[in-house]
Parts: structure tokens; sequence; C-alpha cells
């Protein structure tokens, strides 16, 4: 029986990415939807590495967090979106065994690193409202550097556990993945053998990954409120609040649907949701980003004129 697992897990060469809607029209009103959308989360997350490198201003610690969450977004969408754009005008919708390992495996790479991102931004900004005076010291740059190194460590060590506890199994077809991408949910369904265990290491792994992550990405911004309303403009605490209530929606949209997919047990899986969901965390959340964080704030908009009009800092 063992020797018959490992025929039918070798003879696996590729799969069947079988994506959204299979009327032409439709595919192509959505191809040319996401091939924008695409081409916008470049443009602005690329336009947010470019100030931030060109303009001394911005290098600071929060505004360096922000250039790797743009790096990540442009990696993290240009994983997905491409192979999903081919796939809606080829009529071979096929993806290498070897491809699917490595697109997997980068993909969650950069969603873990996402993951601890969040939580490391929403510290820096904890730090600097709650001890403005201690920030430089909490948040030097070999600090800073350490965090992101960390935040790599720990993306790339979760992303080979999810990754290698997957394709370990027997596939024994039909190799058709019901998603745009090998996403190891959509992958897991295609199996002959018992997840369980997989099922039993995404919720662990989900734990440590996602919950603990956006329960200090929480307390952080508990005490970020508890701070804003000791201001006593009024003004000065709308505008406070408006920043951190845009930075938590943006954080909700990726962890809520994130949490979703890797965490319920495979029972409830629903492919057509599970596509809208990874939509979410991986095309909307990315898209997103540059405005939210960067493209409403004054500091950005002073080094776009001061780089691109040469017409000083935004009023």
């Amino acid at each position: 029986m063992q020797s018959l697992d490992n025929k039918n897990h070798s003879s696996v060469s590729e799969f069947i990415l079988l994506g959204f809607s299979s009327e032409s029209q439709v595919r192509m009103a959505l191809f040319t939807f996401f091939l924008l959308l695409y081409l916008i989360t470049l443009l602005g997350n690329g336009l947010i590495i470019t100030l931030i490198y060109l303009d001394s201003h911005l290098h600071t610690p929060m505004y360096f967090f922000l250039s790797i969450l743009s790096v990540v977004d442009m990696s993290y969408v240009t994983t997905t979106v491409p192979q999903m754009l081919v796939n809606m005008v080829c009529p071979r919708r096929t993806i290498s065994w070897g491809a699917c390992v490595a697109q997997m495996f980068i993909f969650l790479v950069l969603g873990i690193a996402e993951c601890v991102l969040y939580a490391i931004m929403a510290y820096d900004r904890y730090v600097a409202i709650c001890f403005p005076l201690h920030y430089t010291l909490l948040m030097s740059r070999p600090i800073c550097i350490k965090m992101v190194t960390v935040c790599w460590s720990i993306s790339i060590a979760g992303a080979l556990i999810y990754t290698v506890f997957t394709m370990r199994l027997p596939y024994c077809g039909p190799h058709k993945i019901n998603h745009f991408f090998c996403e190891v949910p959509a992958v897991l369904k295609l199996t002959c053998a018992d997840t369980s265990l997989n099922d039993q290491l995404n919720f662990i792994l989900g734990f440590i990954l996602l919950l603990v992550p956006l329960s200090l990405i929480l307390a952080s911004y508990v005490r970020i409120f508890a701070s804003i309303l000791r201001i006593r403009s009024f003004q000065g605490r709308l505008k406070s609040f408006s920043t951190c209530a845009s930075h938590v929606t943006v954080v909700t949209m990726f962890y809520g649907p994130a949490m979703v997919m890797y965490m319920r047990p495979s029972s409830w899986y629903d492919p057509e949701r599970d596509k809208k969901l990874a939509l979410f965390y991986n095309v909307v959340s990315a898209f997103f980003n540059p405005i939210i964080y960067s493209l409403r704030n004054k500091d950005v908009k002073g080094a776009f004129l001061k780089v691109f009009g040469g017409r000083g800092t935004a009023k």
C-alpha cells in the first residue's frame, strides 16, 4: 500500500488551476479588472518605496517598516496575480508540481511576513505615541533591523513547515485545484490521505502566526486610543482617531479572512468562498496599504511634491 501511495505521489507532475468563471466574457472582464488592480498596486507601492528612499525626512523607523511592507506587498501579489491572469486567457491552466510548491512556499513566506510586520508597525506607533521621549532609544536602527530579521526568520520557518507537511502527502487525482493559485487548504482537498494532522497543525500555526500578532496589534492600539483620549485638542483627537481607525481597518481586512482560511476545520471548506477570502488578504489589502498607510500621510505628500513637483512640503 505504501509503495502504491509513493507511486501515486511521484506520478503527479502538474496541477490544473480552475480559477474563476469558465465563461469567456466573464474571464475577460475579470482579466481587465485584476490587471488594472495589479498595476495600480505595483505603482502605489513602488511610489512609496521611491519616496522613502529619496527623501531623507522619511528615513525614520515608521517609514522603514512601511518600505518593507511595500516590498512585501509587491512581491505578494506578484506571486499569485500574474499566474491568475495567464490562466484567464490561456485554455491550458496548468502549473507544474515544482512551480506549485515554490508558489505555495513564497506566498506563505510573504503572507506570514506581512502578519508580523503589522504587529511591528503597531508596536512602533505605540512607542511613538505612549513613550515619545524614549522613541529614538527603543526604536534605534539596529533594533529595527533585528525586528525585520526576526520577522523574516519566523516567516521562512512557518512557511517551510506548512509547505513540507502539505506537499509530503500522496495526491491521487484528479489534480484539479479549485483556486487561482496553490494555497494550502485548496491543495489539501486533493490528497487521498488523512489530513487530521494537517488540520491540527494549521490551527496551531494559525494561532501562533495570526492570533498572537493580532492580539499584540489590538493591545497596542488600545493603549494608543487611551493616549489619544488624553489629547486636549478635539481636532488632534479626531485626526489621531481617523489615522488609527484606518490602520485597524486594513489589519482587520487582512487578518479576518486569513484566520477563517487557516484556522477553520477542513469540513468547512468552500472553494468559492475561499477564493474571495484569498483575494482580500492577498490582492485587496496590498492595493489599499499604500493609500491607508502612506498616501493619506502629510509627510508622504510633502515628499511627493519635493521629489516630483519641486514645490516643497505639503501645506
